[in-house]
Parts: structure tokens; C-alpha cells; sequence
């Protein structure tokens, strides 16, 4: 459908979809400001026409809403969708004969093109000259001007932030083998680190992939095998490119497909001295990675809080090619909502049909936005294994697994599961309905199911380290057991510091609790005192206090915060911080808790402790000078 990043800028302006600023902006902080108050207020794609310190315009806000982004892949969606509604059944598409062409221009569109250079195999990357370039201007016109990094626009997002980022990059990367298969290559989006910390200017960027990310496996193969890993990093080209490079596709399967598919058109590529050349990118930095790693970050990231700086691989840079009249696409994360929130309604849109050919008897999955999207996954499976006796969790907690083992997904911190018989038409993406059905049903006793000790999202850090923490599993199925309270009890009495107790959801209060550092005590031999005693005490107390809380007062969870006003304003600020500030493994108590054969559980209400602790990061603020310079610039474009 588009060719280019700039064909596609161009239509929005042409449908009044493009707010144009043609006075020059500052790239630290400030561009991020008026993206944020444009994109809360829902408005158009923004196009800076000057930046300070560039030569480059930049757009943001591209993919900003759901309307904007179903009118870019207008031509392409329905198609796709049908590919992929009928992905495990590709027979149930053969009587749909009006679908025929459409749906085999898709698929041919699926094979990436590649562009023939007329250069010898062996040509040398270093050895690419201004004449070449010029030859190949039809073909490949990313390759028709070079820069340095220091070129490109060096957007800040936020004041703590190490540098500047690309915040919208395409990273391909594939195996190092003798013969290059672009079928097997990765397309990934990891932040790049442009500026700051000890990269050299203009010769090494920071390349911050996560835990479970297929890059990771072509870095493994290259070490093993001693061969460099080369790496492209492409920014900008039909938008169609951005969406695939955030497409979590099954190892051994190539985004380059989906990129295709989405723009009705074949991704098209060169291969130089190795790498991956984008003919349609707006720009091209290619590299190789460096034997060690350098501090990354920090970084403001798309869970509200600063990731922090630590070592990750870079790459030594080779060369940096840009076409004619190049436009740099960005975005800013934050706590969700955010741009990025409307890429992954738009992918489970997409695919949300194909998990349940792939993991069997689960009928739908929601990874909820407002809890960081990994922090909280909400399942509906199928519990068939025992029809004739009463509905307990068995099938589920086989899909639960065989969820936790599926893709990105297995990155989910809680996972709740549910079975969909108990409520036909229960939906995951209902979340109070879901929350009202699970606490309804659950047996504390025995519908907890741990992993410690286990792998985390890179981005969170609620573990006792880096990638490190656990996973809580709530697998639910059976007939109701209990009412829940629909008002805070008149009869509940808190212990001392704790108050202020406000009902999220029926049965879910939240209760304001002492700060968590301030419940800490120091040991009589100077070490620092279990800082899960208290709550195990306010567990006790509770137990004294308001006995039978969850039997005779319908309240079946409990959640200690630092504010609970907050957390009432709003199911997503609840949401945001009970799973963002809370590790299973390490915060999760129960009134009338116990241990059996190994099995954690409780026979009164579940505790969860969300308090900020003192390893968390920081909240991200912005700076309120540059916020108020933004909204003022903002009042005049809009």
C-alpha cells in the first residue's frame, strides 16, 4: 500500500490526519512533551519539520489511535485477518472463492524480494562508494546518502534517560553461516542508545535486547561458532515495516513475512558484505556487535519507571545510509497508555485467533496494557478432562503450562486461567467481570500454583535481580462458592498504620499501609530484620481483628498500597500498581496461611504487598518546565 514512510505522511496531511509544526524544536525533552499531550488528547500524527541539531525532520504519533492505524492497513487487514483466522484450518478458506485473489496476492506478498546490487559477492561494505550509490537509486534508495549518528535526530524522552534512543527501530539480525537464508532472519524492536554513557561517538550505539527476544539466539550461534554478528538497524520505510518488527512470530519464522503481508507489498532487501540492506527504509545504520558489552540506559520505559543502566551488547558502526528527503519515525513510552498500547491492540486484533490453534482448549488470552502488558496475563481455557465428576482445575492448569512455555507470552508474571464453562460468555478482555468470576470461585487453598526462581520481564524489576523473579499461576473452575462484598464491611477493623481501606472491585479492597522501609526494624546483631514479617504480623492481626473476613464479609483479597486513594481512581491505576509493584514469590500472604506437602495456600483472604520497595526504580516524571513549554507550543498548533 505504501511505498515509503514519506507516501504515507503525505495521505495523512491530504486527510487532515497531520498536525504540521514548522517551528524548530528541541529534541531533548521537548518533543516528547508535545507528543504526549498530543497523543492524551488523541490527536493526529505530528510531523517536526525542524529539530535543533538535525537536518532531518521527524513524526510521531503515527500509529496513535486504532482509527488511524486500521486507516494505514485499510487494504491489507481483511485479507491478513483471514490468513490468519483460519492459520491451523487453511482448507476452511477454499469455498470462499470471492477471497481467492486477495488472499494469494497476500500471501505472495509474504516472500521477501530481493534487489540485485550487480556487485560481486564479494565486494567489501567499506569499499560502497558515492558512484554505486548513485547507481542504485531506483532500486535502493536508502543507500543514496550517508551520515554519522550524531546526524540523526537525538531525541530524549525523559530527564533520567542515559542519552538519546531510537525509540521505533527495525533490528534484523541472522544466524552467521555461510549461506544467508532470509527466511530464517529476526526482526526485532530493541531500543538503541544513540548518545551518552561511554559509547564513541559516531562509531558504537547500545543495542538493548530483553530476555526471551530472537536476536539472542543468532548472538549465541555467533559466539559458538566465532563468526561477528552483523546487524541492521532500519528507521522508517512503509510502516508496515515498524508494526512486523513488534510482531512476537514463532522461532525459525521470519517478521520479514508478516512486514510483507501487512503492506501489500514484498519486503524488499539487498545483501552487501553480509548484511541486510532495507530498500525501502528511510534510514540504515549497520554494524556489527562488539565482543563485550557496555552500560546501557537508563531508560523511561513502557511500564512507568525507569529501566536501569547495565550491560548489554553494542555494536561498532560501519556505516549510516539515509535516502533523499528521509523522515526519522519515533515514539515515547511511558506508563500505558501510550502509543505502543495501540500496536498491540492492533496485533492481538491481528492474531488473537491463532493462540487457540496453538495452545489447545484456550479460548482467549488478554495481556492487560495497564499492567505492562507482560505483568498480567488473563486466560479462558477448557476443562474437559472429567465430565463426569464436578469441574475442578486440571485441563486448565495444562494450558496454563503450555501458555508459560508459548512465545513472549511466557514472560507473564500472573497468569489467571479460568474455565470457560463455568461462563459461556465471560470475555478476558471484561476485567472487572473477570475478576468478579475469579473471586467468586477461587480456593486459596489450592488454586495458587508458584514458579520461583524463574525467569522475568528484562523491564522488571520486582525480582531480587536482572531477569530474575517469579510467576504466580490462579487457575480457577467450578460452580460459585462465595458472594462478595460490594462495599467496604462496616465490621472490618484494621491494625494500627493501616487505613483508609477503599473497594476496588467486588470482594478486592485496598488498604493504605506504612511505608515499606518504615516497617523494617534492625536485628539485635545489626542485620536488617525479614521485611516480610510485618505483613505476616497485619496477616495475623487481621485474622484476630475481623475473624471469617472472607466467609462471613465477602472479601476475598487484599491488597497493601502506598496510596489508596490512588489505587481507587481508577481500575487501571489499580491495576498499574498491584502487578508492577509486587513479586509473587516474595509478596504474596494469605490470612490463615499454610504450608502442605510443599503447597502454599491460605484458608482466609489473599495478601498481596504492592508497596514500592526499596530496589524498585523510579516513577517517571516529566520535567514540568518543558511540560508547561509544550503545552503552550501545542495550544497554538491545535
Amino acid at each position: 500500500m505504501y511505498k515509503s514512510m514519506r507516501q504515507c505522511i503525505d495521505e495523512l496531511e491530504q486527510t487532515g490526519q497531520l498536525l504540521r509544526i514548522g517551528q524548530a524544536v528541541d529534541p531533548y525533552l521537548e518533543m516528547a512533551a508535545i507528543h504526549r499531550q498530543v497523543h492524551r488528547d488523541h490527536g493526529p500524527a505530528i510531523y517536526f519539520e525542524k529539530i535543533k541539531g538535525t537536518p532531518f525532520p521527524a513524526v510521531s504519533n503515527l500509529f496513535g489511535t486504532m482509527a488511524r492505524m486500521e486507516f494505514l492497513f485499510r487494504k491489507s487487514q481483511g485479507p491478513l485477518q483471514s490468513l490468519m483466522d483460519n492459520y491451523g484450518n487453511p482448507l476452511a478458506l477454499l469455498p470462499r472463492v470471492r477471497q481467492w485473489v486477495p488472499l494469494a496476492a497476500t500471501a505472495l506478498n509474504a516472500l521477501p524480494r530481493r534487489v540485485r546490487t550487480g556487485l560481486p559477492a564479494a565486494i567489501r561494505l567499506r569499499d560502497v562508494n558515492a558512484d554505486m550509490r548513485s547507481h542504485w537509486r531506483a532500486r535502493l534508495p536508502v543507500l543514496e546518502c550517508e551520515c554519522r549518528i550524531q546526524d540523526l535526530p537525538q531525541i530524549q524522552s525523559w530527564p533520567m534517560d542515559g542519552g538519546s534512543f531510537i525509540t521505533l527501530p527495525q533490528v534484523l539480525s541472522m544466524a552467521p553461516a555461510d549461506r544467508q537464508r532470509i527466511m530464517q532472519s529476526n526482526l526485532g524492536m530493541y531500543r538503541v542508545q544513540l548518545s551518552g554513557n561511554d559509547y564513541i561517538t559516531n562509531q558504537e550505539v547500545g543495542l538493548h535486547y530483553q530476555i526471551h527476544r530472537g536476536i539472542g539466539i543468532h548472538h549465541t550461534q555467533a559466539i559458538e561458532s566465532g563468526r561477528p554478528l552483523k546487524v541492521s538497524i532500519f528507521v522508517g520505510g512503509p510502516p508496515a515495516h515498524t508494526v512486523a518488527a513488534m510482531m512476537p512470530m514463532p522461532e525459525g519464522l521470519s517478521e520479514l513475512t508478516f512486514a510483507g503481508m501487512l503492506a501489500s507489498r514484498a519486503f524488499r532487501y539487498a545483501l552487501i558484505d553480509g548484511w541486510v540492506i532495507s530498500a525501502d527504509a528511510d534510514f540504515c545504520i549497520l554494524g556489527t556487535v562488539a565482543p563485550d558489552t557496555k552500560p546501557e540506559g537508563p531508560f523511561g520505559d513502557h511500564l512507568g519507571y525507569y529501566s536501569l543502566k547495565h550491560p548489554f551488547p553494542y555494536l561498532n558502526v560501519e556505516k549510516v545510509f539515509h535516502r533523499n528527503g528521509a523522515v526519522w519515525p519515533f515514539t515515547v513510552v511511558g506508563r500505558p497508555p501510550q502509543e505502543d498500547s495501540v500496536f498491540g491492540k492492533f496485533v492481538h486484533r491481528l492474531t488473537g485467533n491463532v493462540l487457540p490453534t496453538q495452545v489447545k482448549g484456550v479460548r482467549e488470552v488478554n495481556a492487560v496494557d495497564a499492567a505492562g502488558v507482560h505483568s498480567l496475563l488473563l486466560a479462558i481455557g477448557s476443562e474437559r478432562y472429567v465430565p463426569y465428576a464436578p469441574r475442578q482445575p486440571r485441563e486448565i492448569l495444562t494450558q496454563a503450562n503450555a501458555l508459560l512455555g508459548f512465545n513472549q507470552i511466557s514472560l507473564a508474571k500472573y497468569l489467571f486461567i479460568c474455565a470457560g464453562e463455568d461462563a459461556p460468555t465471560l470475555k478476558a478482555t471484561d476485567v472487572k467481570a473477570y475478576f468478579q468470576h475469579i473471586l467468586e470461585r477461587v480456593d486459596w487453598r489450592k488454586d495458587l500454583h508458584f514458579q520461583t526462581q524463574t525467569t522475568m520481564d528484562t523491564l522488571d524489576y520486582t525480582g531480587p535481580e536482572l531477569n530474575k523473579g517469579s510467576k504466580l499461576v490462579v487457575a480457577v473452575a467450578g460452580e460459585k462458592r462465595r458472594s462478595l462484598c460490594l462495599e467496604v464491611p462496616e465490621s472490618l477493623v484494621l491494625p494500627d498504620g493501616y487505613d483508609h481501606p477503599r473497594l476496588i472491585l467486588p470482594g478486592l479492597l485496598v488498604v493504605q499501609a506504612p511505608s515499606w522501609t518504615s516497617n523494617q526494624e534492625d536485628s539485635h546483631d545489626g542485620a536488617l530484620a525479614d521485611p516480610r514479617t510485618p505483613v505476616k504480623d497485619y496477616c495475623a492481626q487481621m485474622d484476630r481483628l475481623t475473624p471469617n473476613l472472607m466467609r462471613q464479609q465477602g472479601v476475598a483479597w487484599i491488597v497493601l498500597v502506598d496510596d489508596s486513594e490512588f489505587c481507587a481512581q481508577t481500575l487501571d491505576n489499580f491495576l498499574w500498581v498491584c502487578f508492577l509493584r509486587s513479586n509473587p514469590s516474595h509478596d504474596t500472604y494469605g490470612i490463615q496461611a499454610f504450608f502442605e506437602a510443599k503447597h502454599w495456600g491460605c484458608r482466609q483472604s489473599l495478601v498481596t504487598d504492592a508497596r514500592i520497595k526499596p530496589h524498585h526504580t523510579s516513577l517517571l516524571q516529566p520535567d514540568p518546565t518543558v511540560e508547561k513549554r509544550a503545552a503552550e507550543r501545542c495550544s497554538n498548533f491545535i
